[in-house]
């Protein structure tokens, strides 16, 4: 099957099961610089053309001091396109960037998500699109899973806090090597960010962990992706979703007693 059609195709039932785009919604695509974010920008460009709902696309960056490479070859391949969008120096970014050049992810992510949503509020977009991959969605869940005791992963739809915007991840079902080999075929300029070249031991580790799975599982994402939206709450050991209260067997806040001889 021909790539574009099979990122469409993904990608639109993403939309469709999720209800991400609405009539009448104008979407800000989050370009980070990246080949994700480029593929979703594009994707949404042509589903724009033939969905059956009405919305507008357009995009922005965000600077926030980490590019490696000069910003003017995507700029010019943009306007090529004739794609609206905005570039945005984040000057409170820019200056945690000289003043504290050693600060964590966490930090920056607040910075960045603050810019987000003021740049979307100015281009009056009411959703925001994000490049997060299925590869990003599956080694979010067993990040979680293995480093911190939570069956959580990305959402593929959700709401800022204020609920002002509607945060969207078309790209759930589309893994990374679509998104590759898509920008390859288009010959797109890419601005790769310094936090990517950062050695991150628990992102290394759950990366090489998924490929020695794949390699004797080639659907082991699609696998991950199927349980995340399939969750036998039964059969894990949440006591929220498990029947306690059958006999009197036990104790009532359903703590087990504790065995001291065998």
């Amino acid at each position: 099957m021909d790539l574009e059609k099979i990122l469409l195709r993904k990608t639109g039932e993403a939309i469709a099961r999720y209800r991400m785009i609405r009539e009448g919604d104008r979407v800000a695509v989050a370009l980070s610089g990246g080949k994700d974010s480029l593929t979703l920008l594009e994707a949404l460009l042509l589903l724009a053309k033939r969905a059956p709902v009405e919305f507008s696309v357009c995009a922005f960056t965000v600077e926030q001091g980490k590019f490696l490479r000069p910003i003017e070859p995507l700029a010019a391949y943009l306007k090529d396109k004739g794609v609206a969008w905005t570039y945005y120096r984040d000057a409170p970014s820019l200056r945690l960037a000289v003043e504290q050049p050693g600060h964590g992810c966490d930090l920056c992510s607040r910075y960045r998500r603050r810019a987000v949503y003021e740049v979307a509020r100015g281009l009056g977009a009411n959703v925001i699109a994000f490049g997060h991959t299925a590869d990003d969605f599956c080694e979010s869940f067993l990040r979680n899973a293995l480093f911190t005791g939570r069956a959580s992963a990305l959402p593929p739809v959700t709401r800022s806090s204020d609920r002002e915007f509607r945060l969207i991840r078309p790209l759930v079902f589309v893994t990374e090597d679509i998104t590759r080999r898509y920008v390859e075929h288009l010959g797109a300029p890419l601005v790769p960010c310094g936090c990517s070249q950062r050695a991150d031991t628990v992102r290394k580790a759950i990366r090489e962990l998924l490929g020695q799975l794949e390699t004797r599982n080639p659907f082991a994402k699609q696998c991950l992706l199927s349980a995340m939206a399939n969750l036998d709450v039964k059969r894990l050991l949440d006591k929220r979703f498990l029947d306690l209260k059958d006999g009197d067997s036990g104790p009532e806040d359903g703590r087990l007693p504790i065995v001291t001889e065998l």
